[in-house]
């Protein structure tokens, strides 16, 4: 059972499956759950002191390093749905934010965890987490229980990448590199459209290792690891890594 002070400390927020927010099957796309996502943890930060407006006056940012998603099912268009989200832990240089996915019946239909860390506008340095605001970002810190793994170890071997993207105006974000939910729309464009037919991402991993921007070459590198799992390495022009991911497919 969940006391007053945990319920305080946990951000809920209402969406629904709008028409332009869904696939062929009719379902919510995981590119959109995803800066459903991004946006929720954005605005449990910013009502506790914590947001991208606040931290940019001292030239401080949020960057993502990690994302898992897991999901039962996807809401359906018009469906309305809620995404609660806290923090589960906060270290020197990174925080723990984890999330759930309701039906409009409150029951939850998928999870997500994530690592965040903060860091310097000026020179892209980590800033220390625990001596910001006297570290009362720990105050938050919530012991809801988040029931999916947390990201693993993902590793590719293959050498010739399967298809290559390069980088465009629609890719770009605000902070000048291309945005986090856009690698997860490319990495799904590998799959035929047939497999989204037949088949559901189970689950998701995104782990983010650099920056890439406008112009550059991003190339994929799929491996197969098993009948419904595969791992996907972006690098950038056929040189740096900037992402590594995981799907599992049901």
């Amino acid at each position: 059972m969940e006391t007053t002070t945990t319920l305080n400390k946990i951000g809920s927020y209402s969406f629904v499956a709008e028409p332009f927010h869904v696939d062929f099957t009719g379902k919510l796309t995981l590119g959109v759950l995803g800066n459903h996502l991004l946006n929720c943890a954005g605005f449990h930060a910013e009502e506790r002191g914590f947001g991208m407006a606040t931290l940019n006056e001292q030239h401080y940012t949020w960057v993502l390093s990690r994302l898992a998603i897991e999901m039962e099912e996807m809401p359906y268009q018009y469906e309305p749905f809620t995404i609660q989200t806290w923090v589960e832990n906060v270290y020197r240089l990174f925080t723990d934010r984890n999330f759930a996915i309701l039906n409009k019946e409150g029951k939850a239909i998928g999870y997500a965890r994530s690592v965040w860390a903060m860091i310097s506008m000026e020179d892209r340095k980590p800033i220390d987490l625990l001596s910001l605001h006297g570290g009362s970002i720990t105050d938050y810190i919530c012991d809801k229980p988040c029931p999916i793994d947390k990201p693993g170890r993902i590793k590719i071997s293959v050498q010739e990448p399967a298809a290559l993207h390069q980088a465009r105006y629609s890719d770009i974000d605000v902070n000048g590199h291309v945005n986090s939910i856009k690698y997860i729309e490319h990495i799904l464009d590998l799959f035929p459209l047939e497999r989204f037919r037949h088949q559901f991402v189970r689950r998701f991993e995104m782990a983010y290792v650099a920056e890439s921007y406008y112009g550059d070459t991003l190339c994929f590198y799929p491996e197969q690891k098993g009948e419904l799992e595969q791992d996907i390495e972006v690098r950038k022009n056929h040189a740096d890594v900037v992402v590594r991911s995981k799907i599992i497919f049901a």
